[in-house]
């Protein structure tokens, strides 16, 4: 079965759980843009526990703005301060050097619009995990599916909306804070490395 999602900032494990194990990828790009969600943070294993990761985005006054016309507001220099926490975090996990060269260039490049930067997020998984996922955008906004054909996975952007629990795996800090459930697929990414792939086609998503 295909899945409709949201494309967000280096998107969650259950993101990735629904995107290894569907048929075909649709990327929802049509929708108004909804403050407070994983469109623009994701979520990493700080020594400290867990910890937000924001872009900052341009808010015009109109009271809707579509997803794919926000801005990233180039005043902030969130590039560094993101890609310090991910070393802060993740330098001593047992990949995080095998993924640096490709991950760190990101992080050096200006994005204009949000959409676009969470897509290259997206192609910058897909190459770490050696594994082509091949979507479709949206070319209207679609209030409901046919749940017969698609498996509408949009609400996983909302990240207080997912009810999603996975299979542990060992984690930087995990001996000070337990384990976290469902961080960005980053954390996955730097703890697992080859095994990531496989591990997301074990999982299970629990739907609304």
């Amino acid at each position: 079965m295909n899945a409709l999602l949201h494309p967000t900032y280096f998107p969650s494990i259950s993101h990735f759980v629904a995107m290894s194990q569907a048929d075909g990828i649709k990327f929802e790009v049509e929708d108004n843009f909804q403050k407070q969600t994983n469109r623009n943070r994701t979520y990493i294993y700080s020594p400290n526990g867990i910890q937000l990761l924001n872009i900052p985005v341009k808010h015009s006054k109109a009271n809707h703005q579509r997803t794919k016309d926000i801005e990233v507001d180039t005043d902030f220099d969130w590039q560094k301060q993101h890609y310090k926490s991910l070393e802060t975090a993740y330098r001593g996990s047992p990949f995080f050097e095998f993924f640096e060269d490709d991950i760190h260039p990101f992080f050096e490049k200006k994005h204009k619009f949000l959409l676009d930067l969470n897509l290259e997020t997206l192609e910058l998984i897909s190459k770490c995990l050696r594994v082509k996922f091949d979507f479709t955008n949206t070319t209207e906004y679609l209030p409901k599916v046919d749940s017969g054909l698609i498996l509408d996975c949009r609400y996983l952007a909302d990240g207080k909306k997912d009810p999603s629990s996975f299979e542990k795996y060992t984690q930087v800090f995990d001996d000070k804070h337990g384990f976290i459930n469902n961080l960005s697929v980053l954390d996955l990414l730097f703890n697992e490395g080859k095994f990531t792939l496989d591990y997301l086609k074990d999982q299970k998503l629990i739907n609304r």
